[in-house]
């Protein structure tokens, strides 16, 4: 059993950390580029027939720096691709969702009191909204509907308005938000992986035939860029979000969520601007800091919780609540964690249960049977700097009951 959850709890630091690592070399490459080909300077007759040019600085070294507008006269000896950024956040992203809230469906992904779903249906539904989010996408930006980009973008919003609702409807407050994050990283990623480097590909191709390469395929591709420019920021806060239940664990948590995509609008605004030469548009941070403002005011507005106990336990929770020693370890519970993890917390300075986990009933104990075995039974870590005076002898209790609940 050791093994078992010692595996499990690194594998998901280790995807966890991946997926860190490479969603920074993702932003960090797709930040530099926009930034890079916004600031070019395109009023200068370039011998090199280039379309622009910019000069820079960095690590002691100057670097001059040329885009092409279609493409070279001829193809370079080594031109870098940068696409694997982008597929291994993707890759590590859905491994971590499939760890985390595929195998802990009961847990992370379902919640009764929201929609009664079998492990399997609410599988489905994530997997089928991937894909159609995808498709639903792709074909609005192809048609022409989609030769507007400003009418484009507002039709977009309101797909993930709806999206973000419709996710509410079905899932917890916590699977809602990381959803809308994995829905619409999936988008990103797959502009990367079907539409940028494929017309990438072509360009390439008509080079090494001796074509002149259509300008068309790089239009479209710039369009797919600045779309995954705008929305990186709010995927960023969603992937986020699951630390903090003020954001997930709201009734308006799809509405928060729909601000967030606003936010990230105006906060890459101001930065296109600036690094277009076309000013500071100073407005861009009043209107973020409202939608802020406002966020804050709707995560405090609250709706009766349904009644403990009213929802039958899931069958891996249920051998949890039928282990020897589940009544004692709820008394431990109710004694030394209630405090900080409940709906009105009694700690001083703790005004909501941490990460949104709540302790107050017996099946909320039999729910939270994974956490508390590694937070207060194998490590130490709950409660903080053990301010309720957790015994040693009660995280033994902890630790027979859940062996027990295991047939160990």
């Amino acid at each position: 059993m050791w093994d078992y959850i010692m595996l499990t709890e690194w594998l998901e630091f280790a995807l966890r950390w991946t997926h860190v690592v490479t969603a920074i070399a993702w932003i960090g490459s797709s930040f530099y580029f926009i930034a890079l080909d916004l600031g070019l300077h395109r009023d200068r007759d370039l011998a090199s027939g280039a379309d622009g040019e910019a000069w820079q600085v960095h690590g002691g070294g100057f670097y001059h720096i040329e885009k092409y507008l279609v493409a070279p006269d001829r193809m370079p000896a080594d031109l870098t691709w940068f696409k694997w950024e982008s597929y291994s956040t993707w890759l590590s992203g859905f491994a971590l969702l499939a760890l985390v809230y595929y195998l802990g469906a009961d847990l992370y992904l379902i919640d009764p009191a929201v929609r009664e779903l079998t492990q399997w249906q609410a599988i489905g539904i994530s997997l089928a909204s991937l894909a159609l989010g995808w498709i639903l996408y792709d074909l609005t930006c192809k048609s022409r509907f989609g030769e507007d980009n400003t009418r484009l973008m507002v039709a977009l919003y309101l797909i993930l308005v709806i999206i973000a609702w419709g996710y509410a409807q079905v899932f917890s407050g916590r699977a809602v938000l990381l959803h809308l994050g994995a829905f619409t990283a999936t988008i990103m990623s797959a502009n990367v992986f079907l539409v940028i480097m494929p017309n990438q590909r072509i360009v390439v191709a008509d080079l090494i035939a001796g074509r002149k390469p259509d300008a068309k395929y790089g239009k479209i591709a710039k369009q797919r860029s600045t779309h995954n420019n705008y929305l990186t920021l709010p995927v960023v806060f969603l992937m986020l979000s699951n630390h903090y239940p003020l954001a997930f664990a709201s009734p308006w948590n799809w509405l928060i969520a729909s601000l967030v995509f606003l936010m990230g609008v105006t906060i890459r605004h101001w930065f296109n601007s600036h690094h277009a030469r076309k000013g500071n548009p100073q407005w861009t941070w009043v209107v973020t800091i409202l939608l802020f403002v406002l966020i804050v005011w709707l995560s405090s507005l609250r709706t009766p919780a349904p009644e403990a106990g009213t929802v039958a336990l899931p069958a891996s929770a249920q051998r949890f609540a039928d282990a020897d020693g589940f009544a004692e370890v709820s008394d431990i519970v109710a004694t030394r964690c209630v405090m900080c993890h409940a709906s009105e917390p009694a700690y001083d300075g703790i005004h909501w249960a941490p990460r949104g986990v709540r302790l107050e009933t017996p099946e909320q104990v039999a729910l939270e049977a994974r956490r508390i075995m590694v937070q207060a039974g194998l490590t130490r870590a709950m409660p903080p700097a053990n301010a309720s005076f957790m015994e040693p002898e009660e995280r033994e209790r902890i630790i027979a009951w859940y062996r027990a609940a295991n047939g160990a």
